[in-house]
């Protein structure tokens, strides 16, 4: 009998690559997914990115075994001469293994140790306010606030990738809980920026967490006033964004201390735009409750002089973790256009880098020091990732790809080093770029 199947050439899957008309391929199977975008859990951005491509080591990077259920009522046909490279089928086999055993599915005792840590963080810290007088006292209560915030975004984090309690119900429960109503940062906004990050990792004009011009670049690439695909909108890069630039490696630390200004910025953006929003009445109730406790608890501090010390301090320290999300990134390969899906181990080994440390200070880093390994299983949870760890490293060098790591104070040295030498490209006045009197006046010599 005739085969009857109708397939599908790589030339024509590649066509459907807009919104609107959007089709993919997974194991050789092609789907229209062209409505599904709107009410996909991950957000339209990650269908976008890898429209009219195989994206089936994406899909089985963040889908549950539970999923591949779904999608028959968007089959259209199969895949004409699909082939599968032997990093991939290596990554694939993998995630199998790691689900047998059951590693997706156990999520060990870190939720319940860290949401314990928080609630004594806070009640310390509200206490020192209120109770007592004392100066240092409230410095120090500050600090404590700004460690809050840094284990309130891991928990955040973990609880966006995959499920950190028994069920549906209570994970929204504790997303809302630590991200809106304890950091007033939206999870919504977080789900949305950073499935785009994970899937386009390191590319300069869909990553949107390698864009952030005027302030930093971490590539000479970005002085041609790049086209952002995810906030599609131009990155212009003019006369004071050469000048910002030009001193970045100077102004990083500082602003890291008030990059949580960004995230309220941007949480609050996107909850009042037109953009769908899941669940918007919970998001902004969270992001509410925020602002009505913390403005209220510096309040209760005696004088103006310790309001903003304790704000600051709070910023300070949890600067910390700003910084900490930069280094797995900024100092690694870039590159520009739309991520490729037959790539997608490559490219997630080649954009992030490890931070060295020992098992005692996993805390401190929240599972982000084995970033190689959470982009690569991002569904795994953190109490995984040291034990999988020697695998991924096998994986890089049967294949000869990078497996990048560094100790905590050489990826600052990395990091510093990528941006000191980006400002002083931007530093080179032949460049045509539109210059200002203060450019002019500070970079004038003789």
């Amino acid at each position: 009998m005739a085969d009857i199947r109708r397939y599908i050439s790589p030339d024509e899957l590649g066509k459907h690559n807009k919104r609107g008309d959007l089709w993919i391929s997974i194991q050789g199977k092609v789907y229209d997914v062209s409505d599904w975008g709107k009410d996909h859990p991950g957000g339209e951005h990650p269908l976008l990115n890898l429209a009219g491509q195989d994206v089936t080591d994406a899909f089985v990077a963040y889908h549950p075994g539970s999923a591949w259920q779904y999608l028959d009522r968007f089959f259209v046909g199969h895949l004409k001469d699909y082939q599968v490279s032997e990093v991939s089928k290596d990554y694939r086999r993998l995630v199998s293994e790691f689900s047998k055993l059951g590693l997706f599915d156990r999520k060990g005792h870190i939720t319940l140790f860290t949401l314990c840590v928080m609630a004594v963080l806070f009640f310390v810290s509200v206490c020192g306010v209120l109770l007592s007088k004392n100066v240092w006292v409230h410095l120090i209560c500050g600090g404590l606030m700004g460690f809050l915030w840094i284990q309130s975004g891991w928990i955040g984090h973990d609880s966006g990738h995959y499920q950190v309690m028994a069920r549906p119900g209570i994970n929204r429960f504790v997303q809302i809980l630590a991200g809106n109503c304890l950091t007033g940062i939206s999870i919504a906004w977080w789900k949305w920026n950073h499935n785009a990050h994970h899937i386009a990792c390191n590319s300069l004009d869909f990553d949107p967490d390698l864009q952030h011009i005027p302030l930093f670049c971490v590539s000479s690439t970005f002085f041609y006033s790049l086209t952002s695909c995810f906030y599609e909108r131009k990155l212009t890069f003019d006369s004071v964004a050469r000048f910002l630039v030009s001193y970045q490696h100077l102004t990083f630390y500082p602003v890291m201390c008030f990059a949580r200004i960004n995230l309220f910025a941007q949480s609050i953006s996107l909850l009042i735009s037109k953009r769908r929003v899941p669940k918007r009445g919970q998001e902004i109730a969270g992001v509410l409750v925020f602002w009505i406790w913390f403005p209220l608890l510096v309040s209760c501090l005696p004088n103006w002089g310790e309001r903003v010390m304790f704000v600051i301090a709070s910023f300070s320290v949890t600067g910390i973790q700003h910084v900490q999300f930069c280094l797995n990134h900024f100092s690694a390969d870039v590159y520009l256009g739309p991520p490729c899906g037959n790539d997608w181990f490559e490219n997630q080994t080649k954009g992030t880098l490890n931070i060295s440390c020992s098992s005692w200070m996993d805390w401190f880093h929240g599972g982000l020091q084995f970033q190689v390994e959470h982009h690569l299983f991002p569904r795994l949870p953190r109490c995984h990732l040291r034990k999988i760890s020697p695998f991924v490293k096998d994986l890089c060098k049967k294949h000869n790809l990078p497996y990048n790591i560094a100790s905590f104070w050489e990826a600052n040295e990395m990091t510093i080093g990528t941006l000191r030498t980006a400002a002083l490209q931007a530093r080179d006045l032949t460049s045509p770029v539109p210059k200002n009197l203060v450019w002019e006046a500070v970079n004038t010599h003789g």
